[in-house]
């Protein structure tokens, strides 16, 4: 009886996690998780993205707004990123890398076909900014 109840709920823990990694097959899903004006720099705030990719997924090219510098740290797996005209790095958990404002950031994308990965995008950025990314024109 104990190991039934204890199944059951291991099923219904899971079942949250299931059903964001088929969403996330479909490329990349972007998620504010905190935006806060920084009291000592009047005019910018710091602004956290969480991207999560499912296995394959990438997003398009893009550049962010002009006053952003960014930091992106990889919380799971492993994101392939070209920036500007320097070679394609692969960034694993744990690793991180930057932009400067005006960077082009040409390749964001799963490493992996077969695995999800994860990153967190910690912005500075004017407070009045909205639009963080601007995907390139095809």
């Amino acid at each position: 009886m104990t190991l039934s109840i204890f199944l059951a709920l291991s099923i219904v823990a899971t079942l949250p996690i299931f059903a964001a990694s088929a969403n996330d097959l479909l490329g990349e899903k972007v998620t504010l998780v905190f935006d806060h004006a920084l009291p000592n720099v009047p005019g910018k705030s710091v602004k956290g993205l969480l991207v999560k990719y499912g296995p394959g997924g990438s997003t398009p090219a893009h550049t962010h707004a002009a006053s952003a510098f960014v930091y992106a740290t990889v919380l799971e797996g492993a994101i392939r990123s070209k920036v500007n005209d320097n070679p394609e790095q692969v960034y694993h958990a744990g690793e991180n890398f930057f932009e400067v404002p005006g960077d082009h950031h040409r390749v964001s994308a799963n490493a992996s076909d077969t695995e999800p990965a994860r990153l967190l995008a910690v912005f500075v950025v004017d407070t009045n900014e909205q639009n963080l990314v601007t995907n390139d024109k095809e």
